[in-house]
């Protein structure tokens, strides 16, 4: 959409990148809860101090499902796996680091349906941490405009029409959100 005004096109702008950026967020935040099949997107976040910096372990090794239940991390220096079994063991991520002398397994147990009912409950609320933000970021970009409506004397219909493509915008995000979130919910109760 563009608007009759230079002030108000950047607002809209910047108000898109930060619904953007919270739906973004959220996403990856689900791609974090294990479902039925443990995904290596679990482990990736984590960090080891190494070579006198932090790095993810992404960025040291090869993550792959051996099966259903299993991750193996090879680190692509074999001298740090102690430092990677550490950072694992460390990130409490609902498994043990085993070291075998080549590669690093993680033997995560199935889910009991209390623990995917708790799952369910966290991707519930990383959901709504993110509605949160983008009725923040709303609100935000409704202030701006009407500061700016008032110093450049828009009219009641044009500020109207204005919170309405805000309000537009801000349904079709959270529609978006609101059907990730029931994906993710079948895919972990699935058993």
């Amino acid at each position: 959409m563009d608007y009759f005004n230079d002030v108000i096109n950047e607002t809209m702008e910047t108000y898109k990148d930060k619904l953007n950026s919270a739906a973004d967020f959220a996403k990856g935040e689900f791609q974090n809860v294990r479902a039925g099949r443990v995904n290596p997107a679990i482990v990736e976040g984590a960090t080891v101090d190494v070579y006198d910096s932090r790095m993810k372990i992404s960025e040291l090794a090869t993550i792959v499902n051996e099966d259903a239940c299993t991750l193996v991390i090879n680190p692509w220096d074999v001298t740090i796996r102690a430092e990677i079994c550490r950072a694992l063991a460390a990130a409490n991520l609902g498994a043990n680091p085993i070291d075998n002398g080549q590669c690093i397994r993680m033997i995560f147990p199935s889910l009991t349906e209390d623990r995917r009912r708790e799952l369910v409950k966290s991707v519930k609320s990383i959901a709504e941490n993110a509605r949160i933000t983008m009725r923040n970021e709303r609100r935000d970009a409704i202030d701006k405009i009407k500061k700016v409506a008032k110093t450049d004397k828009f009219s009641e219909d044009e500020i109207k029409t204005i919170e309405t493509d805000i309000q537009k915008l801000l349904d079709d995000y959270i529609k978006n959100l609101d059907t990730l979130l029931a994906r993710k919910e079948t895919e972990i109760m699935e058993v």
